[in-house]
């Protein structure tokens, strides 16, 4: 093993999931009192992915000059992503319909305490629909974009900005030269904020065991399984056929990123490996005009996880009712997910919020109530959406970037076979 192991911060991050795993399941009370490590390190990378967002966008538009690139990227991107996330949701349909995870249960809509979901179905309402979506793209003010935590704000931002950028000539050359500089700065910003990764996945593993314990999975265990086993396959089989489609090993693309995946794994956040994401896709060969532009926009609109997750604990319910739903409300049932999933955030919580917006929709088929039944083990569930989420999202954009000739396949081998740095 080489000199200075210790430092990866892979294997600090692996060291300090399994120790909040154990303190958790020894010492529940001290491993909940544990939170705060954990949403302390989450808020500090949110606090930075603003700034980086902004930068790597505007950078990336105003190295690449030509403004019609910009919309054939994002163009490619969305049809991507559509593709995508509808493999995603039938695929969870699919798999929930053959495994029914929640027959059988027989339970009773009279038993459920709607007090229990009230919070979640007052956010989902709160939403708007899909209009209110599309309006909260736009930001109050110019700031309000970064201080609200909305990366679609923060994307639309970027590129007025960049755009505007390209087309102020020689003056703006200056600028775009300091904010390369300042790029620099915030990028070290990161690196110092990866040093607490460890402790703020051994806050929030410890808080997941100590407050719901182990034995909370034994009894919803079945829909946990088919959700991690349906998040396994769509990985293997789905985003692996698009990385080979695109010329790269899979496999050799999540040994790249297995730090990031690890993060996530501990924070329950794709979020929080954002920044990090950024960084392995460049030194991929990808280039940051690409990787800026799909990166953010995937965490809005390429969940596959999110989706996987959305449409199986939909059917779980509906079986756990004893409702029976004909094809045509599958159907339906898929429609309205293809919206109200393009609304879910990458951090945990969201998807549960976007299942009670979406089980609203659908004309009191499924009691909304029924979300309640999943409230246990939802937290445990949210490493699989997570995880699925970001390794589809640097499929997606490596796939992109060669659809777009704008990655660096030589370098990208290259860097594949070396696998990460050594030190981070």
């Amino acid at each position: 093993m080489r000199a200075g192991w210790w430092k990866s911060l892979y294997l600090q991050v692996l060291v300090a999931i399994v120790v909040g795993v154990l303190l958790g399941y020894f010492e529940p009370e001290l491993g909940a009192s544990m939170k705060p490590f954990g949403d302390a390190f989450i808020a500090l990378v949110k606090m930075i992915i603003g700034p980086v967002i902004f930068l790597t966008v505007v950078l990336g538009i105003a190295h690449m000059g030509e403004l019609r690139h910009v919309g054939r990227i994002g163009l490619k991107a969305l049809i991507y992503f559509e593709v995508l996330t509808t493999l995603a949701l039938a695929v969870g349909l699919i798999v929930a319909n053959v495994v029914k995870p929640g027959a059988g249960m027989m339970i009773d809509r009279a038993s459920l305490d709607p007090a229990a979901v009230a919070d979640y179905q007052q956010k989902a309402a709160a939403g708007g629909g899909v209009v209110g979506f599309l309006q909260d793209i736009i930001p109050h003010t110019f700031i309000s974009a970064f201080t609200e935590g909305n990366l679609l704000q923060v994307l639309l931002v970027a590129l007025l900005f960049g755009i505007a950028l390209t087309r102020t000539g020689s003056a703006g050359q200056r600028v775009l030269e300091g904010l390369d500089q300042i790029g620099r700065v915030f990028f070290g910003v990161v690196h110092i904020l990866m040093r607490f990764a460890p402790i703020g996945a051994f806050g929030a593993m410890a808080f997941t065991v100590g407050k719901y314990g182990i034995g909370t999975l034994a009894s919803l265990g079945l829909l946990m399984g088919s959700v991690y086993l349906t998040c396994l396959l769509f990985i293997v089989v789905v985003l692996g056929a698009v990385a080979r489609f695109s010329g790269f090993s899979l496999w050799k693309f999540l040994r790249y990123i297995r730090a990031e995946l690890l993060l996530v794994l501990g924070t329950s956040s794709s979020e929080s490996a954002l920044p990090r994401l950024i960084e392995r896709l460049e030194e991929l060969g990808c280039k940051r005009s690409v990787v800026g532009l799909v990166v953010p926009t995937g965490y809005s609109f390429n969940l596959d996880g999110t989706c996987i997750y959305l449409t199986m604990a939909a059917i779980f319910i509906a079986q756990a009712l004893s409702v029976d739903l004909s094809v045509a409300d599958q159907v339906l049932l898929l429609a309205v997910l293809l919206l109200t999933s393009k609304g879910a955030a990458g951090v945990t919580g969201s998807g549960f919020v976007t299942l009670a917006a979406t089980l609203g929709a659908l004309n009191g088929k499924i009691s909304v109530e029924g979300v309640a039944l999943i409230l246990g083990v939802d937290r445990f569930m949210s490493e699989a959406r997570a995880i699925t989420n970001i390794i589809g999202n640097g499929v997606a954009t490596m796939f992109v970037a060669r659809w777009e000739n704008m990655r660096d396949d030589a370098k990208m081998q290259v860097a594949l076979d070396a696998g990460p740095p050594a030190v981070d």
